[in-house]
């Protein structure tokens, strides 16, 4: 007999206006709750009873967003949400940034299911940065971005920035400038060529393209063969060395997700039907060491490892035992690394995407994992008895959350491990000592090229000064020095840094 305590995915619903008109984000995470009661065999009414509501951050609430853009907003979205349901819920929270984000919260929100805190729990969010940028480049009405009580939200998460002032300085605010970082040092380390590597990242993202084509939810449903997606082109330029455009999470999007998770009594209550019912075996969430410059190395994540451990143990299930996977997949290096760390290879026969991935499904701001549980909610619904793994990931490799999932309902009491006890397994690890203003002999440990639309922008390295110390800093920009790191390895290449502004501005010139 399940518990009646046990919490329960009840519904999930997604949508995507690839074509159509979207009608902005309160009718978007309206539309897509709708579906989510809709695929519980529920009415809409019901959810006026829901006592909890979470809605995932928008992005253009991310730091600096709101100011760079000004754009037109929504004051508490989860505020609204509660209206247009009619609901008078206990908990309404607003998340912080991060696209860990939807896992995390079907974890938090399953615990206060289990604690009795919560019976009847709804979660969604939107991205609407492809309409919303449309409409401020043509001068068009932006009261569709707005509206809603005007009141605060309560935030939910970690909020801290991703990111140092003096990373940020040098260009780690971005994640396409960022990620690349990962990825030059994860190929030095496997000892691959510069072509080599680029043709595996091909062959790995022409797989997730394959997934997106016959997703009819994809923002570009078009399967892209392993060259288009890593060679260079007029439809594919470079972003940041080396990454096309192909390789990329696309964030101007215009799509919702929402799940709707309830007691296993209240479920009964509502009369869901059990094959509807999909359980959460197994949770866990954890941070890398925070910034960029903390982390023990750039091709490996001890955090995504020991998630992996927490949510299989949890689960007592391995990943052997998964017939479907969606390993976060915003550029290739999350997916290798998650892969290398979950323990499956990046060939494994098993589809490591339900969706089709961020630059082909569609990198919906924070909320990509919410479509990613609906999908993977859907897939195992028709493979009764099955499990899959969710992976979902939040700025620079940093946050991580994780989730097993089946039709199979959970025995016993369902319990999770407190994750502030194993967090502090990944605060105690080492890593090298920071120099905030190096001079003099230096190696790079990793490094990438910026690219503009029509020219090369800039060059940005981690590396070592002679004391082993790590720093960041950028290269000069002539074509010259930026196109001959692409042409030949980088990582190991000596060279002199120095520092200017208190460490705002370092200069490493390659040798």
């Amino acid at each position: 007999m399940t518990d009646p305590r046990m919490p329960v995915l009840i519904g999930g619903g997604q949508a995507t206006w690839r074509k159509a008109a979207p009608p902005g984000p309160r009718a978007m995470v309206l539309e897509a709750v709708s579906r989510a009661a809709a695929d519980a065999g529920l009415d809409l009414a019901v959810l006026a009873g829901a006592d909890t509501i979470g809605l995932v951050g928008f992005t253009i609430d991310a730091p600096g967003t709101a100011d760079r853009l000004k754009p037109p907003r929504m004051a508490n979205p989860p505020a609204a949400l509660a209206e247009d349901l009619g609901a008078k819920p206990h908990t309404a929270v607003y998340s912080h940034m991060g696209g860990n984000t939807p896992q995390a919260l079907v974890n938090w929100a399953s615990e206060r299911i289990a604690s009795g805190e919560s019976d009847l729990v709804v979660l969604a969010g939107a991205e609407f940065l492809g309409s919303l940028m449309k409409t401020l480049a043509s001068g068009g009405d932006t009261k569709l971005f707005t509206g809603g009580p005007d009141t605060d939200p309560v935030r939910w998460g970690d909020g801290r920035d991703g990111q140092s002032a003096q990373e940020s300085a040098h260009g780690l605010s971005l994640p396409a400038n960022t990620y690349p970082l990962f990825e030059n040092a994860l190929r030095a380390k496997l000892g691959r060529s510069i072509g080599e590597h680029q043709r595996k990242m091909g062959d790995l993202f022409s797989r997730f393209s394959a997934v997106a084509a016959a997703n009819p939810y994809a923002w570009f449903p078009t399967e892209r063969s392993a060259d288009e997606i890593a060679n260079e082109s007029p439809e594919n330029r470079m972003v940041g060395f080396p990454y096309t455009k192909y390789l990329n999470a696309i964030i101007q999007v215009d799509q919702s997700a929402a799940v709707i998770l309830a007691s296993a009594a209240k479920a009964d209550e509502l009369g869901v039907s059990q094959d509807k019912r999909v359980y959460l075996h197994g949770c866990a969430d954890v941070a890398e060491r925070w910034n960029p410059l903390d982390r023990v190395n750039y091709w490996s994540s001890p955090a995504i490892g020991l998630c992996a451990e927490k949510a299989f143990a949890m689960a007592r299930k391995a990943p052997a035992d998964m017939a479907l996977f969606d390993i976060y997949s915003c550029f290739p290096s999350a997916v290798q690394i998650a892969c290398a760390e979950i323990g499956i290879e990046t060939s494994d026969r098993r589809p490591l995407t339900v969706t089709g991935g961020l630059p082909y499904f569609g990198g919906p701001g924070n909320n990509y994992s919410m479509h990613a549980i609906v999908s993977m909610r859907e897939g195992l619904r028709a493979k009764p008895g099955a499990f899959g793994l969710v992976t979902a990931n939040g700025w620079f490799l940093t946050k991580h959350a994780m989730g097993v999932y089946s039709t199979e309902p959970v025995q016993g009491a369902w319990a999770r491990e407190n994750p502030k006890g194993y967090q502090k397994q990944i605060d105690a690890l080492s890593s090298p000592e920071i120099v905030r203003e190096p001079s003099g002999p230096a190696t790079t440990e990793t490094y990438t090229v910026i690219h503009g639309r029509d020219r090369l922008r800039m060059g940005i390295v981690i590396g070592r000064d002679a004391n082993g110390r790590r720093f960041v800093a950028n290269t000069p920009d002539d074509d010259a020095t930026l196109l001959d790191l692409e042409s030949r390895e980088g990582v190991g290449r000596p060279g002199m840094v120095s520092s200017a502004d208190g460490g705002m501005k370092n200069l490493f010139i390659p040798g």
